[in-house]
């Protein structure tokens, strides 16, 4: 293309970027969204692979941290992304190039997460993570020269954003490391990162729109939770290649698809998440998402290892294979409690997710899945009676 007709189309796509209206009627995600999240798939399915051949081989401790890590890594970027988009999308030319760089990035990082499982490797995770910030990092210093009432706090974001990535950069630098080294680096870039909102919203709180983030994360705990359907193909198809299928093999894809309608149910309840606007708010439900996702996940990696476990394919004791999928539902409801239920619910209801998390563990080890599927079952019905006979008014 000709340098001037390159020119042309450049200054032709490209507008201001101002705030978006908050109140603005209608607002969903954008196909430039659903795109990302169709990167974020891969690495999330990738993650849940490496987390399921693990814990098939009883490498608990192992694969559960570096789960962990790598999943961090794909949920941070995605949700960064995700507010940023809420506030900002003018979906001009330098808005989609940006957003396609940082897809380019998540894509690097799941193409690194097989090496980082089997061999500790972190270069691609790492380079793929940094391109992903360093793509925030633009996007925030547009964000500045569009928006100047926060200067403060999109200047603040992108400083501070690029100053962790020196971190993890030097990181980098210092591998190979042992896991048991790598682990407390690897939290306190965690913390770095978490910490950089934080701050910044104190500057002046970004315009993000409570409806469109709803839907955003809605649509990412669909995704999180497809790898419990994903299980649950791979456990059909499994049945059609036994001769002589086992009644266990047998329950798996009904136990499982029964474990997804509830986790899904629970979620998309008929309370709203997110009921106020405030920045502690705003943490606490964005920041406590991590441990719903990660453990939607996981139960998908676990049906898997249910699965290996009775075709021979694994070598962990069956109670060891039951908990891969309890305490992972166990997390997901505490996660659901600790960002929804407990501002929302007064009285009894309030804490009935935390006891069926508690009784989870216990109903798997002593009656297996089936057990444990029916309890979750139990724990939906009486969730949404309560939420139906409720006459107690939200507590926000």
């Amino acid at each position: 293309m000709p340098l001037h007709h390159l020119s042309a189309f450049l200054r032709g796509g490209v507008r201001a970027m101002p705030p978006r209206d908050t109140s603005e009627k209608h607002r969903a995600s954008t196909p430039l969204e659903l795109l990302f999240d169709l990167v974020v798939v891969i690495a999330i399915a990738a993650a849940a692979a490496e987390l399921h051949h693990a814990v098939a081989h009883a490498h608990y401790a192992e694969g559960l941290s570096k789960f962990v890590l790598a999943f961090f890594a794909i949920w941070w970027s995605w949700m960064n992304f995700s507010w940023f988009a809420s506030a900002y999308d003018n979906d001009d030319v330098v808005f989609r190039l940006l957003t396609m760089l940082v897809m380019t990035g998540s894509l690097t990082m799941a193409a690194g997460i097989r090496p980082f499982f089997q061999d500790g490797q972190l270069t691609l995770i790492v380079i793929g993570f940094v391109v992903m910030r360093i793509g925030m990092v633009l996007f925030w210093l547009r964000a500045a020269r569009h928006h100047a009432e926060l200067k403060r706090t999109t200047l603040t974001y992108a400083g501070g954003i690029f100053l962790v990535q020196l971190y993890w950069i030097g990181l980098l630098l210092q591998q190979p490391l042992s896991v048991n080294l790598l682990l407390p680096l690897f939290a306190l870039g965690a913390v770095l990162e978490l910490v950089v909102p934080a701050l910044a919203e104190r500057q002046g709180i970004t315009p993000w729109h409570r409806h469109h983030m709803i839907e955003r994360y809605g649509l990412l705990n669909i995704i999180v939770l497809g790898e419990t359907l994903l299980a649950s193909s791979i456990a059909i198809s499994n049945l059609t290649a036994q001769h002589t299928p086992t009644l266990a093999l047998l329950q798996i894809p009904l136990l499982a698809m029964v474990l997804l309608f509830c986790l899904w149910w629970l979620y998309f309840s008929r309370e709203e998440h997110l009921g106020k606007g405030g920045l502690t708010m705003a943490l606490t439900w964005g920041y406590g998402h991590l441990i719903i996702y990660a453990a939607g996940a996981a139960v998908g990696a676990g049906i898997a290892v249910n699965i290996d476990l009775l075709l021979g394919r694994a070598i962990l004791p069956q109670t060891a294979a039951i908990a891969a999928v309890t305490l992972p539902v166990s997390a997901y409801l505490l996660g659901l409690w600790w960002v929804r239920d407990r501002f929302i619910f007064v009285g009894s209801g309030k804490y009935l997710l935390v006891l069926f998390a508690l009784l989870m563990p216990l109903a798997g080890f002593f009656s297996g899945l089936a057990g444990a599927t029916a309890l979750l079952v139990l724990c939906v019905m009486l969730r949404s009676s309560h939420a139906c006979c409720s006459n107690g008014q939200p507590k926000l």
